[in-house]
């Protein structure tokens, strides 16, 4: 499959002068705050929540806590079929990659890349076929390929020589933990992470980032209310620094914040066993405007728009590369 199509990316600064491009997949966090008449104040808003939290979390050698300032690029990656003549390209992914600069000593070090992550191909298929499947036979398991292709198109993507070029480490995603598991706290704590949780079994999520080659673990930093899950590949704790780690969780938990305040700016604490819920009232809404109704809506515009251009045109190509030659079982609604 290599041969049959190419990656590229384009990079954006994300501040708060960033406007999504026309390919940007809008329903994404930093890409929704950038949009209506509060954009500005929103991005600046969300910005000094990172900053604020990167600091109170890299307290070491700074008094003041206002050392460290987190820089952050979106990187859009996009694909094309060698055998389109007239080159288009498909908006694939989107990842943040984030620096962090000293501001006492001018240095800047790379962070993470990851972070935040957007797929065309992941709006496919949850917002269309997934739903597609319930209502074809009613209690349909989920199939065993679901997330088969989305899996195998990102694992290609981060062994290109294109991701191995730019990037030195494999990407750490980090995402709300699930509101349909419940987790236990465990007596492992990290000195940046904080204290892990275990879940009662793995969620739909979890099964579609493994075929990604990615593994999950769930932690609560220290000032946090709830659990941030961790997908990764390699060893989360030992494969960055502290402010690499520092940086993800002092982005991730304050676009988590903002998106989902039930759980991340709720007024007391996730317990030993903890079930997160939208339906929680004791929170704390930030000075910041999210419209969740207008994601969940565009996530199945996004998905529609992926199988017409991307799924459909290409559907016999995508199956032979997911199945090795052969039709993908059972597939009704697309690759």
């Amino acid at each position: 499959m290599a041969d049959e199509f190419t990656f590229s990316t384009t990079t954006t600064r994300f501040d708060e002068d960033y406007a999504p491009s026309s390919t940007s997949r809008i329903t994404t966090n930093f890409a929704n705050l950038a949009r209506g008449e509060q954009r500005q104040q929103n991005l600046r808003r969300a910005l000094a929540m990172i900053d604020r939290r990167f600091n109170d979390l890299a307290d070491w050698d700074n008094p003041r806590q206002d050392r460290y300032e987190v820089e952050a690029d979106i990187v859009s990656v996009e694909l094309a079929f060698t055998a389109d003549a007239a080159g288009r390209r498909f908006p694939l992914f989107e990842v943040l990659d984030l620096h962090v600069l000293d501001r006492w000593t001018g240095q800047r070090r790379h962070g993470t890349v990851g972070n935040n992550f957007s797929s065309y191909v992941r709006d496919y298929d949850f917002s269309v076929r997934l739903p597609a499947l319930a209502a074809g036979s009613a209690g349909a398991a989920v199939p065993d390929d679901f997330g088969d292709l989305h899996g195998k198109l990102f694992t290609e993507f981060l062994d290109s020589a294109l991701y191995r070029e730019r990037f030195g480490q494999p990407p750490v995603i980090c995402i709300s933990v699930s509101t349909s598991r419940t987790y236990h706290r465990t007596a492992n704590r990290h000195p940046v992470l904080g204290v892990e949780y275990t879940q009662d079994a793995p969620s739909l999520t979890d099964a579609y980032f493994a075929k990604m080659g990615l593994a999950v673990r769930c932690f609560m930093p220290r000032g946090a209310v709830a659990p941030l899950a961790f997908y990764h590949r390699g060893d989360l704790l030992n494969d960055y620094t502290d402010l690499q780690l520092i940086s993800t969780v002092a982005t991730m938990e304050a676009f988590q914040k903002i998106y989902r305040p039930e759980i991340y700016n709720a007024n007391s604490a996730a317990g030993s066993t903890y079930r997160p819920s939208l339906e929680h009232e004791d929170f704390s809404r930030p000075q910041v405007h999210y419209d969740r109704d207008e994601r969940s809506r565009l996530a199945i515009t996004q998905g529609r728009y992926t199988e017409e251009h991307f799924m459909t045109p290409h559907r016999d190509l995508l199956q032979r590369w997911v199945t090795g030659g052969a039709p993908l079982a059972g597939q009704t609604a697309g690759v």
